[in-house]
């Protein structure tokens, strides 16, 4: 399910984090599809369950994720996620741009950037 490697400096949870969002975006974890308990994703990957804990909260609050009272845990639909996401990554990405372009990149530069990137291309 979730690779950990122990020697990244990115710690436990976020890697969970990003294990977890890579596998409900490539669908690998179907829409409405149960997860593992805390209790028992902790013990698969011998760690402490506040980590799982914290990680299935804030992939809950981004949207990727959604619980039930006495049910479980479970992936969020493809436009639960989209809503949510986009929402909080144009927010960043406002933020972003403001401050290149008040480090003088010219405006051109960044849309060429996302031109390029658009057409499949990696960042210049």
């Amino acid at each position: 399910m979730v690779q950990l490697e122990y020697r990244d400096a990115k710690p436990i949870y976020e890697q969970i984090k990003q294990g977890l969002r890579r596998l409900v975006v490539s669908h690998a974890i179907a829409a409405d599809e149960k997860l593992p308990s805390v209790r028992e994703l902790a013990a698969r990957l011998a760690i402490n369950p506040n980590t799982i804990q914290r990680a299935y909260r804030e992939l809950e609050s981004e949207g990727y994720l959604y619980s039930l009272p006495g049910k479980g845990t479970f992936a969020a639909g493809e436009s639960a996620i989209l809503k949510n996401r986009q929402e909080d990554l144009l927010g960043r990405f406002d933020e972003l741009v403001t401050e290149l372009l008040y480090l003088s990149i010219p405006a051109d530069n960044l849309a060429d950037r996302i031109h390029h990137l658009d057409q499949g291309g990696t960042v210049l």
